[in-house]
Formats: C-alpha cells, sequence, structure tokens
C-alpha cells in the first residue's frame, strides 16, 4: 500500500489494520503527518498541530495491541479537533485575538471521550472567529481553502476539519454546527458531516452562557461507517450538559448497515420558502432522490410552507453574539473580524420583543417540521442552495441572478438547529467547475441512526470516495 492509499484509509480500515498488527498506528501517523506537511500550507486547514502529541498517542494505542489489551472503539486513529473546543495544553484561540495566545488547562468533554478510546491527535482546525459566519478565516491564520479549487471557500466554521478530512490529513474531524456549520464545510468540500440531534454529544464545559439550544458537535469523515464510529465515541449523557439525551441503548457502528425495508421519504428543493436555488444543485438532488426507488422507498415531494425563518434565526444568532462577546467590544473591537463586529451590535439594537418574537417563529418552524414527520420518516433538502462560492466573501449577493440576502445560500440547514432534528450532509454529485454538491438527509427527532442508515444507503448506490483532490 502506498503512502497516499493510506491516507484515505476509512477509518474502520485503519482500526482493523492496527488491530491485527497489519500496520501500526505509529506507520499511519507518520505518513498523515508527512502529508500534512505538505498539503496544510497550501490549503491551511490545520491552524496548529501536535505532532508529538500524536507520535505519543500512537505509541499508546500500539502498545495496547501488542499487549493485548481491551481497545477503545478508535485504537490508534488519527483526527482533528476543531479549534472552538479545548484541548488540554494546546493552544485554542477560538479564531479570536482575544484568545491567540490562551492554552487551556482542560478537555472538552467530547475531546475526552475521543481520547478515552484512543484516538490520535494531529492538531487543531481553522475556524472563523468564535465559528460565528459560514467561512472560515481569521485574523489570527487567515483563510482555509477548498481543496477542488483553492480560490473557493470551505464553507464554515468546521471548514478546516472538511477541508483536512478531504485531503487526506486525517480520516476523522471533530466538528460543530450552530447554524449549518458541519453541513456547509461538508457539502462544499465532499465529505459526510453529520449533525446530530440536539443533546446526543454533550457540549462542555461552554464558553459563554447563552447559547439558545442551537449547537452540536458532531463528526466529518470521507465515509458514513466512520461518522457512526465517531458519534459512538462521542454520543451519551453527561450531568454538566442538562441537555443531553439519555444513552440510546445501542453502538450505531453495529446497527448501520441495516437498510430498512419500508421507508417513505419526502423531499423539498426550496424549504417551503428558499427564493434561489443553483439549477445544479437542484438537478443533483432530483437525480440522487430517484436513487432511493432502488431499494423499494417511496419517494414524494413535499409541499410546504417556512414563513420567517431567516428572521428568527438572525435574531437568536446575532442576539446570542450580542450577550457573549459584549464584555470584549471595548478593548477587543479594532481587533476582531469587523463583519462580527456588525453583528453583535446588530445584537445588541434590538427591543424587548424581538428575541420572543424570534423565539415564537421558532416553535412554528418546529411544528412545520413535526407535521412533515408525521408522514415521512426521512425528509431530504439539499445542503446548501449552491456550491461553494469564491474565497475572500462573507456570502454571495445573488444567486440565478437574483439578489438575495445574507442567509440565502443556506436556507436548509439552520431551520434544523432550530428545530434539533439530527440532518447530515452527503456528496451527491458535481458541478460543471468542478466543485462538490451535497444533498441532506434529515432525520425524525432522536432518529440518528436512520439518518446514518439511510446515508450508507446512498453511499453504496453513488460512492465519491474514488475522487480524491490533485496535490
Amino acid at each position: 500500500m502506498n503512502k497516499e492509499d493510506i491516507c484515505f484509509m476509512s477509518a474502520i480500515d485503519m482500526f482493523d489494520a492496527i488491530r491485527r498488527q497489519e500496520m501500526t498506528s505509529i506507520e499511519i501517523t507518520e505518513t498523515i503527518i508527512e502529508r500534512i506537511e505538505k498539503i496544510n500550507p497550501i490549503t491551511n486547514a490545520y491552524c496548529t498541530t501536535t505532532f508529538d502529541l500524536a507520535r505519543e498517542m500512537a505509541k499508546e494505542a500500539d502498545d495496547k495491541v501488542k499487549k493485548g489489551e481491551k481497545l477503545g472503539l478508535l485504537n490508534g486513529i488519527p483526527a482533528s479537533i476543531k479549534d472552538l473546543n479545548p484541548l488540554k495544553g494546546i493552544r485554542t484561540t477560538y479564531g479570536s485575538k482575544i484568545f491567540e495566545n490562551h492554552i487551556p488547562n482542560y478537555d472538552d468533554i467530547a475531546v475526552q471521550r475521543l481520547k478515552k478510546e484512543g484516538c490520535v491527535i494531529l492538531g487543531k482546525t481553522n475556524t472563523p472567529e468564535f465559528g460565528f459566519k459560514g467561512v472560515t478565516d481569521n485574523l489570527i491564520f487567515g483563510y482555509s481553502r477548498n481543496p477542488w479549487n483553492l480560490g473557493f471557500t470551505t464553507g464554515g466554521s468546521s471548514g478546516g476539519a472538511a477541508s483536512a478530512v478531504v485531503s487526506g490529513l486525517g480520516p476523522l474531524a471533530q466538528g460543530s454546527d450552530g447554524g449549518g456549520s458541519i453541513r456547509h464545510p461538508s457539502c462544499f468540500c465532499g465529505a459526510f458531516g453529520l449533525k446530530p440531534s440536539f443533546g446526543r454529544v454533550p457540549r462542555y464545559p461552554k464558553l459563554f452562557p447563552m447559547a439558545l439550544d442551537l449547537a452540536v458537535t458532531g463528526p466529518i469523515v470521507r465515509y458514513v461507517k466512520d461518522a457512526a464510529l465517531m458519534l459512538d465515541a462521542m454520543k451519551g449523557p453527561y450531568e454538566g450538559d442538562k441537555s443531553t439525551l439519555p444513552d440510546d441503548g445501542f453502538r450505531y457502528i453495529d446497527r448501520i448497515s441495516e437498510i430498512p425495508e419500508k421507508l417513505k421519504i419526502g423531499y423539498s428543493i426550496d424549504l417551503g420558502y428558499a427564493k434561489a436555488v443553483d439549477i445544479e444543485v437542484e438537478k443533483s438532488i432530483l437525480n440522487s432522490v430517484e436513487l432511493f426507488e432502488n431499494f423499494g422507498w417511496n419517494i414524494e415531494l413535499v409541499k410546504m410552507k417556512m414563513r420567517k425563518a431567516q428572521i428568527s434565526f438572525n435574531t437568536l444568532w446575532t442576539s446570542m453574539l450580542g450577550y457573549n462577546l459584549k464584555p470584549y467590544l471595548k478593548e477587543w473591537e479594532d481587533k476582531m473580524d469587523p463583519d462580527l463586529v456588525k453583528l453583535i451590535k446588530a445584537g445588541l439594537g434590538y427591543d424587548g420583543m424581538s428575541l420572543p418574537r424570534a423565539i415564537a417563529i421558532r416553535a412554528r418552524i418546529y411544528e412545520t417540521i413535526y407535521k412533515v414527520f408525521k408522514d415521512y420518516d426521512i425528509f431530504i433538502t439539499p445542503s446548501t442552495a449552491i456550491p461553494a462560492f469564491k474565497v475572500g466573501i462573507m456570502f454571495p449577493s445573488k444567486i440565478n441572478g437574483l439578489n438575495v440576502s445574507p442567509t440565502a445560500w443556506m436556507p436548509f440547514s439552520f431551520p434544523f438547529n432550530m428545530t434539533g432534528h439530527p440532518a447530515a450532509s452527503i456528496p451527491s454529485g458535481w458541478s460543471s467547475n468542478g466543485l462538490p454538491i451535497g444533498m441532506q438527509i434529515v432525520g425524525r427527532r432522536f432518529d440518528d441512526l436512520k439518518v446514518l442508515q439511510v446515508s450508507k444507503a446512498f453511499e453504496e448506490l453513488a460512492p465519491w470516495q474514488d475522487k480524491k483532490p490533485n496535490f
């Protein structure tokens, strides 16, 4: 097996090779480190590397195999941690000059669990400041770049994570998603990314007090099974996070290959309110949905209305930014992303009824999605309204020649942060200029397993992993 093949192996294949002592974790880790040293200066996926730590963890994983000890789910498998999640003893900046030299003395709970299961941490991946926007750049580390075309964005805020996975810089990437931040970069870079049910993976400790139950932690990978494996490692209740769910009592990796005999799948190209969707995206999704008929599943177009979703999300998001970041404005405003400062100030300018109004709209959006799932087991939409756009802008101003709002390119993602449903982005095709297109697979509340099973079934019909960036 050549070095490139090792870098693009699935995590499960790596685990089996390490367990059978056909390869060592050290061999795999050193091969990926060599590739990171070559590729990362081009893509800027990693903002901080932890190669010495990775070598120590790889040795520990190999020693466990040699001694015949019980192996963790991720024993010896290289992984990356998003720079929004604290990693003990390693610089964690949150993409902000405010924390440029911050070295936490604790691990995020998801990081703790990944470590416990034996993963090998290669470093921290790039993110926008406090994860506030859907593209990945900041004033410390600069832009992360799309591995398929360096002039295009990775998406965000887990852009470094998705770029790393797709570029063969580690098979597992921990991401987080408060409005699409796992699904956008997975779509734009051509990875599989899962936003689990809200509460499936604990988030603790939290940097800021106000979160409005939007953000979750989840996996970004190249193979759907690897997402199941990684989610198994991170999921489960934690007393420090009152929002966490009880454990669902089984391992996703054990059941992901079960193909449901009967499913009713609904789909929508506009989610009842999106004003513009790229023609190539629409075509890709319609072609992809038809593939599910190979399993004998029923496919139907869903007619629905969703009102004021953008208003609600924008109010919730900017209110949260305003409340959490106001204490830093006086000292740090001139060293913060100017677009972030605008959103903070917008969040501080609402009247007393704006937030309750947004919360009421959010409740109506949940009711809309609840009614969809009374009739369907799975709901399909595009992941984003367009493929990746040029690097260096926060959002496109036009889609299909129409002037659009700042959130018009991402209308399909944030509603499911507001409702808490599990949702994944899976590669479904390619644009005419060679950029990935993503399909969103949404499940009923708490039914992460069904999302993974349907994603795995689609992967078998339309695999994408044979394509690799031309580095």
